[in-house]
């Protein structure tokens, strides 16, 4: 029975096993999250230390998981990337679910302080995840493209509604009903008429989302060495490389991306 053959996949499907050469991909997000947003009181239409935590614990996931080539992650989401060739956990799906998962919540809870200072954890948060598996780049791009597509479709229109609200004074209800059938020029239009915003210039991370890629970077530290025919340390300055995991707002949906980071798809990446 060939890999390529039906009967092959679906051996290894029904087992619980990811087939092998294709891009997996795990969809991280928040259970019930307009609740927990409403009594944790975040910040409307975008909470900068909402958006910073959810990427710290993306982040978390990634070190953990090396074989995770990139991540996107928007609003209550986070979306992370295998390597094709990944062989963590012999690619059982449960395997990857369970560790993404629990990575992910434990570290919400873990560093909450860190970014709501003077809020208190109510309760526990709950997270959900899937798993998808893409057979080729192209299909990979497209997914993470309709993310990003749809990062700013909400934002553009949570960023209208919740000005109309706050400094129009209408009603939850009387803003909805001022938006439906607006396309993205309308909304464009009410904020920069009414409320003197140009929505282009609003923070990247609001419009395009956060990347989270792995890059080389250098870093200053400070060292205790002992000179020869010195008694006494004296503390120097040393330049080392880490590769660390980056955040980046940037375009994903074009060709540029793709060409300054061909690494992330690279067959041996």
């Amino acid at each position: 029975m060939g890999h390529g053959s039906p009967e092959w996949q679906m051996a290894h499907i029904l087992a619980g096993v990811l087939i092998s050469e294709s891009c997996s991909s795990r969809w991280c997000f928040g259970e019930v999250w307009f609740w927990f947003a409403e009594q944790h009181e975040f910040k409307k239409p975008n909470d900068d230390r909402a958006l910073h935590l959810m990427t710290k614990c993306a982040q978390t996931v990634m070190q953990e998981l090396e074989d995770i080539a990139i991540a996107y992650g928007q609003s209550d989401e986070y979306s992370f990337v295998f390597k094709k060739k990944s062989r963590w956990f012999k690619r059982r799906a449960s395997k990857f679910m369970t560790h993404v998962v629990s990575q992910f919540a434990s570290s919400y809870v873990f560093y909450w302080k860190d970014y709501f200072k003077d809020q208190q954890l109510l309760y526990p948060p709950g997270f959900d995840g899937r798993i998808v598996l893409y057979p080729s780049n192209q299909n990979l791009k497209d997914y993470l493209s309709w993310r990003q597509a749809d990062c700013h479709v909400n934002n553009l229109y949570n960023t209208v509604f919740w000005m109309l609200v706050q400094r129009s004074g209408l009603t939850p209800v009387q803003a909805q009903d001022r938006l439906q059938g607006t396309l993205a020029g309308d909304k464009n239009e009410i904020l920069f008429s009414e409320f003197n915003i140009n929505y282009n210039n609003e923070p990247l991370m609001y419009r395009k989302g956060t990347v989270l890629i792995w890059q080389k970077v250098n870093e200053v530290i400070t060292k205790k060495i002992k000179l020869p025919k010195e008694t006494e340390e004296k503390e120097v300055e040393v330049t080392r490389t880490r590769t660390k995991v980056v955040p980046l707002h940037c375009d994903i949906i074009g060709d540029q991306f793709w060409e300054e980071y061909p690494e992330i798809l690279a067959e041996d990446g």
